[in-house]
């Protein structure tokens, strides 16, 4: 352990207090937008902020901010890189006086640990909003079960990090992603913006639409659209269309596979599929309601909270994280509802889900529509986020190492 860290008293507060955030690179992805975010705060509260991290187009943006940038090599699985990383990290807190060491991801968790056993430092880790899947991922995953604090993305995660490695639930804080709520607002949008894309899509002004964001793909359930759309005609809904946004080439027999159902159903004509579509918080602006039909969990479950931000009810799937991304009766009371949670597969359920959510009159659906921007506000923006973080800090520095 380096002398001069063991002469000094470790601070009680932010203000003076020195974090280092590991991250696998500084390029343009949600953790790494955190990771900045983070930094942000902590320069805000009088701290010092340092993030070590391979070379990214964030690097400038972060620097900017009046955080500092340390290279290192974390983004892989490969135990030699990440010996050399938990020795990096190690010098780090001894030469730069760290205080609390945060790593975001199984390989740097991993690295981290080896440096913080053998140094006077906090260590806090954020797990992956999914287990990790390969045998060596979910090996260095394992580290996290021994930092000071966990944090974890959703309910969800903790819990199944929490049953495998019997961890008690005072150890784990769970912070959900944030997401760019300046961004998904429906303000931001161009004027002139929304008539231009039901033109482009050939929605006319009489009809509401049903957007279904992501991409055409399996896990993301689109085939139960046609089904639904079929249930909702039968039971006599008129003038509504269902836009498919997102990439669909990749997964091109299921996307034709989802038109021909559609066609076997007689409901081709009010689905419309746009394909790679960059200018998510547009389309959403389009549309009356948001379907997120995910039959598995979301490795990055946005989409709800995204159209939340936009004041969009939505209905989604009882998988993963996704039930806890929107508000519903009974765990809150009706009047606070922002949106339907239907079963996985079961195009009944999210028909019946659908079929409340277009029957609102428009008092009742502003009402909702507003409550669902206020509780992306409070929930998922960078602030909220930041915040929640900063407590997690504070209360590791209020402790006796």
């Amino acid at each position: 352990m380096n002398e001069a860290f063991e002469r000094r008293a470790p601070p009680r507060t932010l203000a003076g207090a020195t974090i280092l955030q590991i991250v696998p690179a500084l390029r343009e992805e949600p953790t790494a937008r955190a990771v900045i975010d983070i930094a942000r705060m902590l320069l805000q509260a009088g701290a010092r902020a340092l993030v070590a991290a391979e070379a990214g187009p964030l690097v400038n943006e972060l620097t900017g901010t009046g955080a500092e940038w340390v290279s290192l090599a974390t983004d892989t699985l490969n135990p030699f890189r990440l010996h050399g990383a938990a020795g990096a990290i190690e010098q780090l807190v001894g030469t730069e006086r760290i205080d609390i060491l945060h790593a975001h991801g199984a390989s740097a968790a991993w690295s981290a640990r080896r440096a913080a056993t053998r140094s006077a430092v906090w260590f806090v880790t954020t797990l992956p909003d999914v287990p990790e899947s390969s045998v060596l991922g979910a090996y260095y995953a394992g580290a996290a079960a021994q930092s000071d604090r966990i944090i974890a993305p959703s309910v969800f995660a903790a819990q199944t990090f929490m049953q495998r490695h019997r961890l008690r639930s005072e150890q784990i804080t769970v912070i959900p992603h944030s997401i760019d709520t300046a961004a998904f607002d429906p303000m931001a949008v161009p004027p002139g913006r929304v008539s231009a894309l039901c033109q482009a899509w050939r929605i006319s002004s009489a009809e509401r639409v049903v957007l279904v964001p992501g991409r055409l793909a399996p896990w993301n359930g689109q085939m139960l659209v046609p089904d639904i759309l079929r249930i909702l005609v039968d039971g006599g809904l008129r003038d509504v269309i269902f836009v498919m946004v997102g990439e669909n080439r990749t997964h091109r027999r299921y996307a034709q596979a989802v038109l021909k159902r559609a066609q076997a159903h007689g409901v081709a004509g009010l689905i419309r599929m746009t394909g790679h579509f960059s200018d998510l918080a547009s389309a959403f602006a389009v549309a009356d309601v948001v379907l997120v039909p995910m039959m598995q969990a979301p490795v990055l479950g946005r989409l709800v909270a995204q159209a939340q931000a936009m004041a969009r009810p939505v209905v989604t799937s009882d998988v993963g994280a996704l039930p806890e991304h929107v508000v519903v009766p009974p765990q809150l009371p009706e009047d606070v509802r922002t949106g339907w949670v239907a079963k996985a597969g079961d195009a009944d359920d999210f028909a019946r889900a659908l079929a409340l959510a277009l029957a609102l009159d428009p008092k009742a659906y502003q009402a909702i529509s507003a409550r669902a921007r206020q509780f992306a506000e409070y929930m998922f923006s960078p602030e909220s986020v930041a915040a929640a973080t900063r407590g997690v800090y504070t209360s590791l520095l209020t402790r006796d190492l």
